[in-house]
């Protein structure tokens, strides 16, 4: 479908949707979470408590090593000593049964929130317009599902809990810093304004580099699929060396930015963990003055210097945690950026009711006044179809007609709304498309694309998309009209894996198995974009012979390109100049139609645009 519509509009794809480019807020992007960590926020409550308590048993050790330097090291008292060594002891075990819990009570909650935004994600991107695919880089949303998600889950386990846990140990370990000498508790912690200072130029300028970052690396994964995907053709033509050149330059372009982003976070931490140790040099000169002068206790000395190295981990895990933050609010960005993309399904009446099924009327299919431009065409650009007005009668089978990038395909995808017609009806047996249910209007028209798409799965998986309840009776009477007979040949029949793509088959192969997955369910409208393309002569002549078949009993309308395909149809539709130029039978318009004769005989560069019939 992409390469059709970059053939009918002259437009390049783009990698990736248009990036966000105003200030956000780290905070709002991150609340964006909570829907999704509301579930597990017990969880997370316990987490951070035991995480906490964890810590500040680590705060509390200073407090016992003054006790005992003042105490029974002063006196002697040995008696006096050994229960203080017990109680740091009972600390330290306290303090890791603590941190155990924490891992403990969060690994397998946020693995399973997780797993509910990617399945979020997913079903999200199947609901999401094919014009939606057109514009977006797989890489790009393959990054989004695996590497963000990753990114998320981890900040949730560790840099939200310690956000928490480090501020609360900074804030304990202030008080007991001030409860030993207010003096040296703010000559250490006179740093304090200019690492806030700096840490909010960081968060701005890590937040553009880390959405650099990972919109590089959804490049640099669109890349690697393309390769493994077009190997055949890479090796075949001999530009594997050119693709090398463009991953490598992807590369170096991701390690460019990741470079950056390390210098930013380097230098942060040169300042974080630099002015703090300054500091508590200054403090350690000053308190043995104190001490030396007998305004200070040597206990007390000891134990504040103990708790300002047990702020070391708070203080310089500072850079880590607003980086990783960072990184998470780019990721939560980017995860909604899919999420908040709409994905209509229906169209309502006027009193809110809709339409569930066909009322019986058997009117075929109907276009009237249908336009359509691609969302994202240049503006000033004409519209690709510019009033289409054609009628499918019911039970009739329409051949349709026209140059390369004529539009045929898109017309094709407006029938069960892969696009969205620009204005215009299209009608099913008088019923409009946009009334149904896109589950139940997919069930009514069954549409085999030009180009075969085929999953890692078992022919008849593959086969049986089409109509999940078939049976193997209707199965096997679908592979039989494709003439898909080398099913029966593969080494498990019907059940044998194709491999990614349905590389493992040939390109006739696949063809067949994508028809049949639009018959097998004898669906009442039929669309077949050039479905006999890639057959040789006397595999498409018995293809025909067993389509006829099943046109006889649907309304259809079949692309083509070449006579024999026209040929199974009653009438034939000349699509150009956005409009049907003309509608009749093969006969007739050989007779009263330069366009179709041209195109018929392979000519058509040889009537100029704008004439008629």
């Amino acid at each position: 479908m992409a390469e059709n519509r970059q053939a009918e509009t002259g437009q390049s794809e783009n990698s990736r949707a248009d990036l966000p480019t105003g200030r956000r807020s780290t905070v709002r992007s991150l609340l964006r979470l909570w829907p999704y960590a509301r579930p597990v926020r017990r969880r997370i409550a316990v987490s951070m408590a035991t995480a906490t308590l964890g810590m500040l048993t680590t705060i509390a050790v200073p407090v016992v090593l003054g006790w005992i330097v003042d105490g029974p090291l002063t006196r002697p008292d040995l008696a006096g000593l050994w229960p203080l060594i017990g109680l740091v002891l009972l600390l330290g075990l306290v303090e890791a049964g603590l941190f155990y819990t924490r891992r403990v009570v969060l690994a397998r909650p946020l693995a399973a929130v997780e797993g509910r935004m990617r399945a979020d994600l997913f079903a999200k991107l199947q609901r999401l317009p094919v014009a939606f695919h057109d514009r977006w880089g797989s890489g790009q949303l393959l990054s989004r599902a695996t590497a963000d998600l990753f990114v998320i889950r981890l900040f949730l386990a560790f840099a939200l809990i310690f956000l928490l846990v480090n501020t609360t140990a900074f804030v304990a370990g202030a008080v007991v810093m001030f409860a030993q000498d207010w003096r040296l508790a703010l000559l250490f912690l006179l740093p304090a304004a200019p690492i806030l200072l700096l840490t909010k130029r960081f968060e701005t300028d890590y937040s553009a580099a880390s959405r650099r970052a990972q919109d590089q690396n959804g490049d640099l994964a669109t890349v690697v699929e393309e390769s493994v995907l077009g190997i055949r053709i890479l090796k075949a033509f001999g530009r594997h060396r050119s693709m090398a050149e463009r991953f490598r330059a992807q590369s170096r372009e991701l390690r460019g930015t990741e470079m950056h982003k390390a210098h930013l976070l380097a230098r942060l931490s040169a300042v974080v963990v630099g002015l703090p140790e300054v500091a508590l040099c200054c403090a350690l000169a000053v308190g043995a003055y104190l001490v030396a002068h007998d305004e200070m206790s040597a206990g007390s000395l000891v134990a504040f210097l103990s708790t300002a190295l047990a702020l070391r981990w708070p203080i310089e895990s500072l850079g880590w945690l607003l980086a990783y933050t960072n990184e998470a609010a780019t990721a939560t960005d980017r995860f909604f950026e899919v999420m908040d993309e709409p994905a209509t399904e229906t169209v309502t009446y006027q009193d809110g009711g809709t339409v569930t099924d066909l009322d019986g009327g058997k009117d075929g299919i109907r276009l009237t006044g249908v336009r359509f431009r691609y969302p994202d065409a240049p503006d000033g650009t004409p519209d690709l179809l510019t009033g289409i007005d054609l009628h499918i009668r019911s039970g009739e089978t329409m051949a349709l007609v026209g140059a390369t990038g004529s539009g045929k395909t898109t017309l094709t995808a407006l029938l069960p709304r892969l696009y969205e017609a620009t204005a215009g009806t299209i009608t099913l047996d008088g019923v409009d498309v946009r009334e149904l249910p896109r589950e139940r209007l997919r069930e009514l028209v069954a549409v085999a694309f030009e180009e075969p798409t085929l999953f890692s799965a078992t022919v008849r998986e593959n086969v049986l998309m089409g109509a999940p309840g078939a049976s193997a009776e209707q199965l096997a009477a679908a592979l039989a009209t494709a003439q898909a007979g080398f099913v029966d040949k593969l080494p498990e029949g019907v059940d044998t894996e194709v491999g990614e793509q349905g590389l493992s088959l040939s390109g006739g192969q696949r063809q067949r198995l994508a028809l049949a997955r639009a018959v097998v369910g004898a669906p009442a409208f039929l669309v077949l974009d050039d479905p006999l393309s890639a057959l040789d002569v006397h595999t498409e002549a018995l293809v025909e012979r067993a389509l006829r078949q099943v046109l006889g009993s649907t309304t259809a309308l079949v692309v083509a390109h070449r006579p024999s395909t026209v040929l199974l149809a009653d009438r034939v539709a000349v699509l150009a100049d956005g409009r049907i130029e003309a509608v009749g039978t093969h006969q007739d318009l050989l007779r009263d139609c330069p366009r179709y004769r041209a195109l018929m005989s392979g000519e058509a560069s040889l009537v100029p645009e704008g004439s008629s019939a």
